[in-house]
Formats: C-alpha cells, sequence, structure tokens
C-alpha cells in the first residue's frame, strides 16, 4: 500500500470508537518505516510537537489493519506512551 493511499482514511479502534482521520504520516527514515500516523497537518502541530505527538496521533505499532478504515488496538492507543524528547526534538527541526 502506498502512503498516499492512506491519507484521509477513518481511524478505529478496535473496539469501534471513532479516533479522526490520518492527516499526515511520520516516517523514520532511519529504519524506513512508519512510525507515527497523526490526525492534525504536521504544519499545525509543529509548534507544540509533544502535545500533537501525545494526544492527536497513533504510533504505528498500534495498527492492526488497513483496509477501507485504519483500525488500531483498544483501549487508548492516542497517547503516545514512547514520545521521547529525542523523538520530539527530531521532528521539531
Amino acid at each position: 500500500m502506498k502512503l498516499s493511499e492512506i491519507y484521509r482514511m477513518d481511524i478505529y479502534s478496535d473496539s469501534g470508537q471513532y479516533l479522526g482521520e490520518v492527516q499526515d504520516v511520520i516516517v523514520d527514515l532511519e529504519m524506513g518505516e512508519v512510525s507515527r500516523l497523526l490526525m492534525v497537518p504536521w504544519k499545525n502541530a509543529k509548534n507544540d510537537a509533544r502535545g500533537a505527538l501525545k494526544q492527536n496521533s497513533i504510533l504505528y505499532k498500534n495498527v492492526k489493519n488497513v483496509g477501507d478504515v485504519v483500525l488500531v488496538s483498544s483501549p487508548n492507543p492516542m497517547h503516545g506512551e514512547s514520545t521521547t524528547n529525542e523523538e520530539v526534538n527530531d521532528l521539531s527541526r
């Protein structure tokens, strides 16, 4: 699947709760993989990167399936449990 195909897809938890819409994607270029899905455009989130990552993003490792919608693990995949200062600093540049 191409990254461009998941933009604007609805995001649902595996318990059926609507979480938002894919607005942007963060790619770890060193690892060559998607790291997060953002539910706000990155240009809007850049001023408060830490808040956007914690409150408006999904760790890609929590994505269970991508089809007509993006299905993510429950109970609350929106909390960026592994957001590090290094990650915020890298993304804020």
